[in-house]
């Protein structure tokens, strides 16, 4: 199939869902429009008549704004994260949408949201593909937050349109390889819900060689296990009078609309919804049948359901081939798919792939509340802007609802264990509070390592909230990588760590971090510290020679170091590593995990290179109160020279 182009804006879509596309004058040359054409493949051009091939085909400038070459994005920035759209908003603009492509009957085509706004030029490009509403509005939710980190496209599939799995698969592919060749440096993003994923998977196993990360939500995979095969015939039979009834289109297009409704309420999470905002998606649930009938109308259901069953078989043969980093998204309460299950299996078979389980979600994840793609791909260390993920140029700090739904997570350890931080100002005084820390980097804090590294949950948070400092904590790898590659089975429960700024450990991320000025917080002593055995509280295990200082005074940063007391004096060991080696059962699986867990002073002698994976058993004790005390700054500007 020859490449037509690849055309981000579509012939016939409604102007509400095109950026506008009238260069001012005075741009720079760097700012001129940047023309690309429809992709659309041979077989359905040759097919339209000739008034709907130039309908298609016809072109829109595509007016790229200047932005900044690295994108990093302050903790000031907080409260421009909004995403702002409501269920509401999905009926509404799906309305609009099906009404301005309907006339036509033309082919899928590509749009760009306007909320999704201008882009920086070396954000990666993401394409959504749609689920079986194909009208490509599945992430209107996230816009506005993808937008700024990402070239945001989105496939529309008309109600009519009766194209083939194989060419909407040729159609996404011929957009990939034209774009992979303007930017060969860069990632490209397939993310799809059920049909969706399929799709996404289907052009990942034609194009190993392209840099390509999916993140499918629901794949529809499991269509053969699923109930919505069985209800085919029953479709066929029907009269195509008799309209689905509220349950069945409510169970097919929102999985759980009344949870969508009341999330908010629930979590308290986020500022509570106002009477007139819950009556409003309420009332859209009811209001818009309407709509949900013009997106699947019986013939269309019946031909999308032939899609579902052809894109499964299609995906599944072919998964052998599928080399691309894969992050598989899985609803708990999924009633058209048995998502969970699915996730599990599909995450076996792909050698690149994680899993994230939404216990309490439905079928279309995107439009439910409580869930923020741009955190999920954030929390998995997804986000790239280049071949290979760099823990410090690609990191983007938490905003405020990130950084809120974290600390609120470890808020009943701040309220037991009432932590009290004490620096050290630069003439010696002690005082409390963390202004004895610079505000400019870059700056090397260093300490010991209490009981299960329980001082970083509460000391994190309170050098954010007080001082607006992110502490860039350097973390054993074996938080960064799943089993596969020598890490944790399940990678979820650590998410919140890379959010908040963990970087696996290694001297390259060290140099980066301090070449970038940036506040990081190391621990020598490492694992070996926070495992430690009975009897070793405040011990230090700490490398004979020296790993960091040379490193930071190379940049001329300041070192602090630091103690905490107070947790060894909460928890009482139980079980120790010593304890757990003379259980057989317990001394196979240290030596299991141990053996495959990815390891960080393999050649370091000491016990310091003694690291061996375990759980450790404790019982808590009457809490006490947590003691941080920051000693005086050393300046190693010169040190060296």
């Amino acid at each position: 199939m020859a490449t037509v182009g690849a055309h981000i804006i579509s012939a016939d879509l409604s102007p509400a869902y095109c950026r506008d596309t009238t260069p001012s004058s005075g741009k720079s040359k760097r700012n001129q429009i940047l023309k690309r054409r429809l992709a659309v493949s041979n077989e359905q051009a040759q097919a339209s008549t000739a008034s709907r091939s130039t309908a298609a085909t016809r072109s829109f400038a595509h007016n790229e704004l200047e932005a900044e070459t690295k994108r990093r994005v302050s903790v000031d920035e907080y409260c421009s994260e909004g995403n702002g759209k409501r269920l509401k908003d999905y009926f509404d603009e799906a309305e609009r949408v099906i009404r301005s492509s309907s006339s036509d009957g033309g082919p899928p085509r590509w749009f760009s949201p306007l909320e999704c706004g201008p882009h920086s030029p070396q954000s990666p490009l993401l394409l959504f593909l749609p689920g079986i509403d194909g009208v490509g509005l599945g992430l209107i939710r996230h816009h506005q937050r993808l937008g700024k980190i990402f070239d945001v496209w989105s496939l529309h599939i008309p109600v009519k349109d009766r194209t083939s799995f194989t060419g909407l698969v040729k159609l996404i592919e011929t957009t990939v390889r034209s774009e992979n060749c303007r930017s060969p440096k860069r990632p490209i993003y397939l993310v799809g819900e059920s049909l969706g994923a399929c799709l996404a998977l289907a052009v990942a196993s034609r194009n190993p060689r392209i840099d390509l990360v999916l993140v499918l939500s629901n794949p529809a995979t499991s269509f053969s296990r699923s109930a919505l095969q069985s209800t085919i015939p029953l479709l066929e039979l029907m009269p195509s009078q008799i309209t689905l009834s509220l349950s069945s289109i409510l169970s097919l297009m929102t999985g759980n609309p009344l949870k969508m409704v009341m999330d908010n309420v629930v979590k308290g999470l986020s500022p509570q919804p106002t009477i007139e905002q819950l009556s409003q998606d309420l009332v859209a649930v009811s209001s818009y049948l309407p709509v949900l009938a013009d997106i699947l109308p019986k013939e269309t259901l019946l031909w999308k359901l032939e899609l579902l069953k052809a894109a499964s078989a299609y995906a599944n043969a072919r998964l052998h081939a599928v080399k691309a980093q894969t992050l598989v998204l899985s609803s708990g309460k999924d009633q058209l798919l048995p998502s969970q299950e699915e996730g599990q299996r599909l995450t076996s078979a792909l050698p690149k792939s994680q899993l994230r389980s939404f216990e309490d979600h439905g079928h279309f994840l995107f439009l439910e509340d409580g869930v923020d793609l741009v955190t999920i791909i954030k929390g998995a260390s997804y986000y790239r802007r280049g071949k290979s993920l760099d823990y410090i140029s690609d990191f983007m700090p938490p905003t405020a609802t990130e950084f809120n739904e974290l600390n609120e997570e470890n808020r009943w350890m701040s309220v037991l264990m009432s932590p009290v931080m004490l620096s050290t100002l630069e003439d010696g005084k002690i005082v409390r509070g963390l202004s004895g820390i610079p505000s400019e980097g870059p700056v090397l804090l260093v300490g010991y390592h209490n009981l299960m590294g329980f001082e970083v949950h509460t000391m994190v948070p309170q050098f954010l909230i007080e001082r607006k400092i992110l502490l860039r904590g350097l973390t054993h790898p074996i938080l960064f990588v799943d089993s596969k590659d020598g890490g944790l089975p399940d990678l979820g429960p650590y998410d919140k760590f890379r959010i908040m700024g963990a970087v696996p450990v290694s001297a390259v991320n060290f140099y980066k971090l301090m070449s970038s000025k940036s506040h990081a917080l190391l621990y020598p002593g490492g694992m070996r510290e926070a495992m430690h055995r009975k009897g070793e509280e405040y011990k230090l295990f700490w490398p004979e020679t020296s790993e960091f200082v040379r490193t930071a005074a190379t940049f001329g940063a300041t070192i602090i170091p630091f103690g905490t007391v107070g947790e060894d004096d909460v928890a009482q060991i139980v079980l120790d590593v010593d304890d757990q080696m003379k259980i057989p059962f317990m001394k196979s699986q240290i030596e299991e995990w141990t053996k495959q867990y990815i390891k960080v002073r393999t050649g370091t002698e000491g016990e310091v290179g003694n690291q061996p994976i375990h759980f450790l058993f404790y019982l808590p004790k009457v809490p006490g109160r947590f003691y941080y005390y920051f000693g005086k700054p050393i300046e190693t500007k010169g040190m060296f020279h």
